[in-house]
């Protein structure tokens, strides 16, 4: 029985396959599990050219383009600095599409404002993309149950299922 994962994943790849679309990801708390729950899927070189795992914040500035000044104001687990990662990591890749996590997985890190299980999603939409013809970057805030690993999980799920949405 396929896991749900992987069903999003062929949904993903089947829809930006036929829309001739490529996507890119910028990982952080996941460390490259949407990349990879991507490329599980054969025929996922027909949209899928390269992820960033971005794991530290030096990282995310000298791949991403991420300010550092937008760090330090917002933290790294933030709706500006996953909006930045998406749209860093879709300019690094030429891709159409991009999706970008920062979460606290745990079971450190975790603070009253932003416990363990925050996740912030971002994701990027070029103008070829949208039926609309505009150019879109969204951000989305999680937050999970579960242990490091359950965090980890359904972000990679939830990740998959709102770049679908974010197809539609």
């Amino acid at each position: 029985m396929q896991s749900d994962r992987t069903v999003l994943a062929e949904k993903l790849v089947q829809a930006l396959t036929a829309r001739n679309l490529t996507i890119t990801t910028a990982e952080s708390c996941t460390g490259g599990m949407i990349a990879a729950s991507i490329v599980d899927i054969s025929g996922a070189s027909a949209c899928f050219n390269e992820g960033y795992i971005t794991y530290s914040n030096e990282a995310k500035e000298r791949i991403l383009g991420v300010p550092d000044e937008m760090i330090r104001s917002f933290g790294v687990v933030s709706g500006p600095v996953v909006k930045a990662m998406a749209e860093g990591a879709a300019k690094a890749a030429s891709a159409d599409i991009a999706v970008a996590v920062s979460g606290i997985a745990g079971p450190l890190g975790g603070t009253p404002a932003k416990p363990v299980g925050t996740v912030f999603l971002g994701v990027y939409r070029s103008a070829r993309a949208g039926a609309d013809g505009r150019e879109v970057c969204e951000a989305f805030e999680f937050h999970f149950e579960g242990d490091r690993s359950m965090v980890r999980e359904q972000t990679v799920s939830i990740s998959l299922q709102t770049v679908l949405d974010f197809l539609m």
